[in-house]
């Protein structure tokens, strides 16, 4: 697939698991960002969990943050459950055992990445530090789900590397998407990379590892496995955290656009509130639909410096750019800060800032998405209820990403889905539902609407903050003692009052004070 056009759809897309911690120390990938055998010495007697022989391994990051220590090993399943003895998949799975001298609790953590199509091992070390807490007593869990990271990734290989024009038309998309499709399907069936497919893995290991009982952490889409699991086994499910919740009833793409309006109008809403902020950059608004018209109209040669390279290089900075830009810091308000300068930079004609920062985020994270799976799982789950938005036309995201989904869509092989998929889970499960504020993809609303079936659950909304919030404040210690007493009610969240709004940037030195 044209690396371009991945660019632009993971910009797009829901990419759900920025971890809080990329925007504070991000820095270029380190060479070998999947799970590597530690150490060139002789290698360790296997170590066994249940079943699964596992040896140490490194997992390292592709966006920032520091590695972790953990034990790998695999475990094979069948690709087509109805036919058991025919080809595999070795699922990829990393286990961070429970730190010494405490405690050690039977039910282990399993974390649940987003996307779809980011792997867990991969982004597990974003979000560690949450983890801390919960890993005084209890081992954390990381497989990465079939067609991402270890586990048969489907990879869209790039095919025009030299092209610097975003042709984000569908039917530039269809054609991407049957490339992909014929090099993929030479050794995998994609019809079985579903989430339905992921849970029946999930409970494999569960069986192989021997736990009786698991707790389940989803972060975006993971909150969807992460339901789906609890309806197919709730006796073996212990707790379930969601993080940036995506209820079972929502269609994946259908909000997209009305939910970044929201959560771009409160972040900008800041800047109103801060005289210095309101007249040093006027209105963001107002100034990003100016912005948009323009470069609609007559996108402009932009000559920049390459953030990556230190070199200088030309582009045209497309609509695109600025969509998936403004979308993808939306998600992290200490990221979001930067967007009312940028965008008054923008207005006076000075374009580096944006095009040099859109294609660094895009470098960092269009080669991390596994697309053929998010088309497996999408296409499978729910291009059927993909409708546009009329009344979106207009908006920043506008109805290119449904029109782009139904295109690719519309050629790729599809799985079956259970009938009670997009049902409401209705679950005695406890449950501890959270979220940001200012999410431009989950808002708090989406909590809300899980929480009606959750007798036994609790939703926290977090002040100022974004997407992917469980490291936030003093949510890795609420997150903890939920865990430990599986009662979400009776947690005491008033830690969370401490959280402060991110003021946005008046000037390239520093926030606004």
């Amino acid at each position: 697939m044209s690396r371009k056009l991945r660019i632009a759809l993971v910009l797009l897309l829901a990419v759900g698991f920025i971890g809080y911690r990329y925007w504070r120390d991000a820095r270029p990938p380190e060479a070998g960002a999947t799970a590597t055998v530690a150490g060139k010495a002789t290698p360790a007697p296997p170590r066994m969990l249940g079943k699964i022989a596992f040896k140490p391994c490194t997992l390292a990051p592709q966006l920032g943050a520091a590695s972790v220590e953990a034990q790998c090993g695999s475990l094979p399943v069948p690709e087509n459950p109805a036919l058991p003895e025919g080809r595999k998949i070795a699922l990829n799975i990393a286990w961070v055992p429970a730190k010494d001298g405490g405690e050690h609790a039977p039910d282990p953590v399993f974390m649940l990445a987003g996307g779809p199509g980011q792997a867990a091992t991969e982004t597990f070390p974003s979000v560690a530090p949450a983890f801390a807490e919960v890993r005084k007593r209890r081992d954390v869990i990381l497989v990465d789900q079939r067609g991402t990271g270890g586990s048969h990734p489907l990879l869209c290989k790039s095919d025009d590397e030299g092209d610097d024009v975003i042709d984000d038309s569908p039917q530039a998309a269809r054609i991407a998407a049957e490339r992909c499709r014929d090099a993929l399907a030479k050794d995998a069936d994609l019809r079985f990379f579903t989430t339905t497919d992921a849970v029946r893995d999930l409970e494999a290991v569960r069986q192989a590892i021997g736990a009786e009982q698991i707790n389940l952490i989803g972060i975006s889409y993971g909150t969807r496995v992460a339901q789906q699991y609890a309806r197919r086994h709730p006796a073996q499910t212990r707790t379930i955290t969601l993080d940036s919740v995506a209820p079972n009833t929502i269609y994946l793409g259908n909000d997209f656009a009305r939910n970044l309006e929201t959560a771009l109008d409160l972040q900008f809403k800041r800047c109103a509130q801060i005289p210095n902020c309101a007249n040093a950059l006027g209105d963001p608004r107002q100034q990003l639909n100016a912005l948009m018209t323009r470069l609609k109209a007559d996108p402009p040669q932009v000559t920049y410096r390459d953030a990556r390279t230190h070199e200088q290089r030309q582009e045209t900075l497309q609509p695109g750019h600025v969509a998936g830009l403004a979308r993808m810091y939306a998600y992290a308000p200490i990221a979001a800060s930067l967007l009312p300068l940028l965008i008054n930079e923008a207005s006076q004609g000075r374009y580096e800032g944006l095009m040099a920062l859109s294609n660094l985020l895009s470098s960092g994270l269009a080669d991390q998405m596994a697309h053929g799976m998010q088309l497996s799982v999408i296409c499978s789950e729910d291009a059927d209820g993909i409708r546009g938005d009329p009344s979106m036309a207009s908006s920043l995201l506008g109805n290119v990403l449904v029109d782009t989904l139904l295109a690719q869509c519309a050629v790729w092989p599809k799985g079956e889905r259970p009938a009670d998929f997009h049902q409401p889970l209705k679950t005695s499960v406890p449950a501890l539902l959270i979220s940001g504020e200012l999410d431009p993809v989950t808002p708090p609303s989406y909590a809300e609407q899980v929480l009606q079936t959750l007798p036994k659950g609790r939703s926290l909304v977090l002040r100022g903050q974004g997407h992917n919030v469980i490291g936030a404040g003093c949510m890795p210690k609420l997150f903890a003692q939920f865990v430990d007493g599986a009662d979400a009610k009776a947690l005491d969240a008033s830690c969370l009052d401490k959280l402060a709004y991110t003021p946005p940037f008046t000037s390239f030195s520093g926030w606004e004070p």
